[in-house]
């Protein structure tokens, strides 16, 4: 009974993380979004909004593939103790 409740437990932390990492990676990808659109009207290396724009959308999809792997172990340790 107990092993059930600790197994649901760490079940739902992994998916707030999980969820957590995903809200994330999509309001980094936005705000990329937003900076390079408003900030397209002088393409150069020298505009640091458009550079600042495309760090957030490079790291959102960082941000994304490590809560996927974070979720990927995650599930791979509750099925090994079980």
């Amino acid at each position: 009974m107990t092993t059930k409740t600790v197994e649901r437990k760490t079940d739902r932390e992994g998916k707030g993380l999980f969820i957590a990492m995903h809200i994330a990676a999509w309001a980094a990808l936005a705000i990329g979004l937003l900076l390079c659109v408003t900030s397209l009207n002088h393409f150069s290396d020298t505009n640091s909004s458009l550079m600042t724009g495309i760090g957030f959308m490079v790291g959102s999809v960082f941000i994304y593939m490590i809560g996927t792997a974070m979720n990927l172990v995650h599930k791979r340790n509750t099925e090994s103790e079980s």
